[in-house]
């Protein structure tokens, strides 16, 4: 009897270590890849579901004979290896969407994604095998508690860790040392050298002088050699005549420059000279345009240019907004311009669509840089960093921010022809009037300028002449509801579809082989469960970004929550008899409101109720899905094929995701109440008497 106490205890610790490494592991990999094999970087999220894929395949795999856990060094060598020679392969896209540095679709990079997807997948089959056998030694919802306690101590671990210490060599050497302390010693001999040449290939890999931010992989290079990453700027940066100038990278493609914006700065005739020319004109450009200096407001300031330019130009005040606070600490040491160390100047850390908010209005002008992001905002969402910032919604707000005599300015490199109407189109409906169109010699670089009074701006500023679309492309305004400024009109890529058709196969081919034509009702109640899971979580995550901002602290804080009330959930349900059918009426009654109360009227509130009703409402439906499965998965025949089918589900839920391209997020709501739906048939149809499960 205290042996078997003392064994439940174990399993206990060790469902904890493995949940927990599961979760690190999993967010580590989805921080990583895409600042590493570049064709990741718009496809995150499918790092995510190809995590849930591999714990799946695990937990169902659990009642077979084979013992996959000592294979996790090896497939964890098999990925790394795999990442570091598929580093440079880019995935074009297609005509409809914009990525910045795009190719053509090439089958070859198709192939590759698929193959990063699965070797993904594998790396964490060990440990959901693992699981799936605990789950299956455990009372159901103790294994469950357990597990929940895990994932959720490993997600607030590595938001500490990615917010201040994050390395990718610190982190893997982490998990192999939770991993090494649940193998059997025995096998230290052999898994010990694998890990070190692990960690050494990584480190052999990774350059010295990058920079994690919360956002990006960032790298600083002179302009004039680009290819040489430097660490730190000569001491006499701030005195010396032709200062160099700074290229900053982000995910190892360009992002800005750092540099001083005053042609009396450097040698005329030379090319830095004739640089730092051009871009003083463009920069310029607003500062030509409008009347008024007393207060400027710069939204995506990154490294300082458009307020360096603004103090040139004479302003009395600016407030610079950027999202990236390591963004302002290398301007702080690259720029030799200085333009953060202003008296002049207040600096905001925050998301641009979230201080457009509480700002104070009476500007005289409002300046929208380059705030083109080449990131997602979270793992779990299609939409990228700076996605509810170019809608209607988020340029109105803006423009409301101006004086009577103001003026609103927005720059844009257009990598599509249809990329310039489409931002002409998103202004003039958000501002109600026309704007002035200034584009460069070259056609790529937009300027739309558009004053509150509606006065005529010149023909011509600078090198910059005005110009005007004809008869343009269609395409569609980004709203609220639809926060995709990439995306041509209203439509899932062909690329994207061609990576989801093949990664599904994928997963259905992996599925099949496992459960061998024995996936019952039961299991569908399951998947469907982790469907409408994971698509609550998304609807989380991308209502609190509009709420609050698309801050990384605001995802994690969102699935730290979420996380949370599903533990409050299995507590409850450890307290209840039992099952009733009833217990989907408070979740359909919630999941109706959220559907029927649209964001626009919650923006309407001020902070205090827009976080009760983030902190109250939006997640009850997660609390009640949570007593649901718990109750059910308490009653399951086979918890860790139930456990696998929820996963997998929650898999198939990501992918339905990327239906919000084209229908928009509140109809992709409506696939929630889909999905639960359908696990209540697949329930009730498992429990007819002469039914099998």
């Amino acid at each position: 009897m205290i042996q078997d106490s003392k064994d439940k205890s174990r399993m206990k610790r060790e469902m904890f270590a493995l949940s927990f490494t599961a979760l690190f592991l999993e967010m580590m990999v989805i921080r990583w890849v895409p600042s590493v094999v570049h064709l990741v970087a718009y496809y995150a999220n499918l790092m995510l579901l190809s995590s849930f894929l591999g714990l799946g395949a695990g937990a169902m795999a659990s009642g077979r004979k084979w013992n996959l856990f000592g294979w996790f060094p090896v497939f964890l060598a098999c990925q790394i290896g795999t990442l570091l020679l598929c580093r440079n392969s880019v995935l074009g896209s297609t005509a409809n969407e914009a990525r910045f540095y795009q190719l053509a679709p090439s089958t070859l990079n198709g192939i590759v994604l698929v193959w990063v997807f699965a070797i993904n997948a594998l790396l964490f089959v060990p440990l959901g095998q693992r699981m799936g056998v605990l789950f299956n030694s455990l009372p159901r919802l103790t294994a469950y508690a357990w597990d929940l306690a895990g994932s959720l101590s490993g997600t607030l671990c590595f938001g500490l860790f990615s917010l201040r210490l994050f390395s990718p060599a610190l982190g893997m050497a982490g998990v192999m040392f939770i991993y090494l302390m649940l193998s059997a010693r025995r096998r230290w001999l052999l898994e010990v050298p694998v890990f070190a040449a692990v960690l050494a290939a990584i480190v052999w890999n990774s350059d010295p002088n990058a920079i994690w931010s919360p956002y990006y992989y960032i790298t600083v290079s002179r302009y004039d050699s680009p290819n040489a990453t430097v660490s730190a700027p000569p001491p006499d940066l701030l005195t010396m005549r032709d200062p160099p100038i700074y290229s900053v990278n982000v995910n190892q493609f360009g992002y800005h420059l750092d540099a001083a914006l005053d042609p009396a700065a450097y040698t005329p005739g030379t090319r830095s000279a004739e640089t730092i020319t051009a871009f003083w004109l463009q920069y310029h450009l607003p500062y030509a345009l409008c009347t008024g200096r007393d207060r400027i407001l710069v939204v995506g300031a990154g490294g300082g240019c458009d307020v360096e330019v603004a103090l040139a130009a004479g302003a009395k005040h600016v407030e610079a907004v950027e999202i990236d606070p390591s963004i302002v600490r290398i301007s702080r040491r690259f720029n030799a311009g200085a333009p953060y160390s202003d008296p002049r100047v207040s600096i905001h850390i925050d998301d641009a669509r979230s201080y457009l908010a509480t700002a104070k209005p009476g500007y005289d002008l409002v300046v929208f840089g380059f705030l083109d992001s080449q990131a997602l905002f979270s793992s779990m969402n299609n939409v990228r960093l700076d996605g509810y910032v170019y809608t209607v919604e988020g340029i109105r707000t803006a423009y409301q921010l101006l004086n009577d005599h103001g003026m609103m300015s927005l720059s844009f490199f257009l990598g599509r022809q249809w990329l310039g109407p489409k931002l002409y189109r998103l202004v003039a409906e958000a501002t109600g009037r026309e704007p002035a169109m200034f584009l460069d010699g070259t056609g790529q670089r937009l300027i739309l300028c558009v004053t509150k009074d509606g006065r005529a701006l010149p023909a011509d500023a600078g090198q910059m002449h005005q110009s005007t679309y004809g008869r343009g492309p269609q395409v569609d305004v980004p709203t609220d509801d639809w926060p995709f400024l990439y995306l041509m009109k209203r439509t899932i890529p062909t690329d994207y579809l061609i990576a989801i058709a093949s990664l599904l196969g994928f997963s259905i081919a992996a599925v099949a082989c496992l459960r061998r034509g024995s996936f019952g009702r039961s299991d569908v109640h399951f998947g469907l469960l982790g469907t409408g899971f994971l698509l609550l979580e998304t609807k989380g995550i991308s209502d609190s970004t509009l709420f609050f901002g698309a801050t990384w602290f605001v995802t994690m804080v969102v699935v730290a929550g979420v996380l949370f009330m599903v533990i409050c959930a299995n507590l409850a349900a450890e307290r209840l008899r039992g099952f009733s059918f009833w217990m989907y009426a408070p979740l359909f009654a919630v999941l109706a409101l959220l559907l029927v109360v649209p964001r626009e009227h919650v923006l309407e509130y001020d902070f205090a109720g827009r976080l009760l009703w983030t902190l109250l409402v939006v997640p009850l439906p997660v609390f009640f899905a949570g007593i649901i499965f718990s109750l059910t998965f308490r009653d399951a025949q086979f918890p860790s094929a139930a456990f696998g089918a929820n996963l997998i589900g929650a898999m198939l839920g990501g992918f339905c995701e990327y239906l919000g391209m084209a229908v928009g997020n509140h109809r992709l709501s409506m696939l929630v109440i889909i999905a639960y739906l359908g696990s209540m048939l697949a329930l009730a149809s498992s429990r007819r008497p002469g039914r099998t499960a």
